[in-house]
């Protein structure tokens, strides 16, 4: 089984959702940790990672046999989650 990572900024959002958001994006990791390649998972452009939509969230993460990193959480319609991508890996 694979082992959780999540960033620190990440887990800030994750305690900042509502509850039922919180629901949701929690259980879809769960559901990573099984399947990181789902069919919704799309990979992004310009960076060797892979992205879902949970509900009103994007995920950003990567993955390898024996992890997956959770890199960054944030708001589907809001650029400031590629912004976060760009700073912190280029």
């Amino acid at each position: 089984m694979r082992r959780l990572s999540i960033d620190s900024a990440s887990i800030k959002v994750l305690e900042s959702l509502p509850p039922k958001h919180f629901r949701q994006v929690v259980t879809r990791l769960f559901a990573l940790l099984r399947d990181p390649h789902a069919s919704d998972t799309r990979l992004l452009k310009g960076f060797p990672f892979y992205r879902i939509s949970v509900g009103e969230y994007r995920v950003v993460y990567d993955y390898s046999d024996d992890e997956l990193r959770i890199l960054v959480i944030g708001k589907r319609n809001d650029d400031e989650i590629y912004k976060a991508m760009r700073r912190k890996f280029e």
